[in-house]
């Protein structure tokens, strides 16, 4: 199983991702294991309008071994009704070494410690390996829906206790 730390990024660090501009600490991740520009612009919004940012600002999937940033997984906004959904990415060179698995698996920690009940993550059906992923940690398929961003995902849902 692979060693990953998560590190929540601090506002600052989002202000420079969502600018194109990150900080010198950040500069040296592999390609694509930094949030994009819109997520970070997305968090900073949420947390500008009140929302703690243990629930907006994404977290990088940090190897334990080495410091090196392997991919980022973030909750998408507060939770509702007792829901919380997550969203997550691997650079491609860490792919296929459990490190997405390792921290979904802590982002389902995290929320249940906040009372979170269930956790939602939406996937592109083409997304085989993240439909794999979900499934092995338990996550039930559900239906599949147009999302915001015009593009077809299946819901799939995970209950905490």
């Amino acid at each position: 199983m692979a060693a990953v730390e998560l590190v929540q990024l601090a506002y600052e660090d989002l202000r420079g991702l969502a600018d194109s501009a990150p900080a010198a600490h950040l500069v040296g991740a592999a390609e694509g294991a930094m949030p994009p520009p819109h997520v970070a612009a997305r968090a900073l919004a949420q947390i500008d309008a009140g929302v703690p940012a243990f629930w907006s600002a994404p977290f990088l999937m940090v190897d334990k071994a080495n410091g090196a940033v392997l991919g980022g997984c973030t909750f998408k906004g507060l939770p509702s009704c007792g829901e919380v959904g997550i969203a997550y990415g691997v650079a491609m060179t860490a792919r296929g070494r459990g490190i997405a698995t390792e921290a979904v698996r802590q982002l389902l920690v995290l929320a249940g410690r906040e009372g979170v009940r269930t956790v939602i993550a939406e996937i592109l059906p083409a997304n085989i390996a993240s439909s794999k992923l979900v499934t092995r940690l338990g996550f039930a398929q559900g239906e599949s829906f147009v999302d915001s961003d015009g593009e077809t995902v299946v819901r799939w849902t995970y209950s905490i206790g």
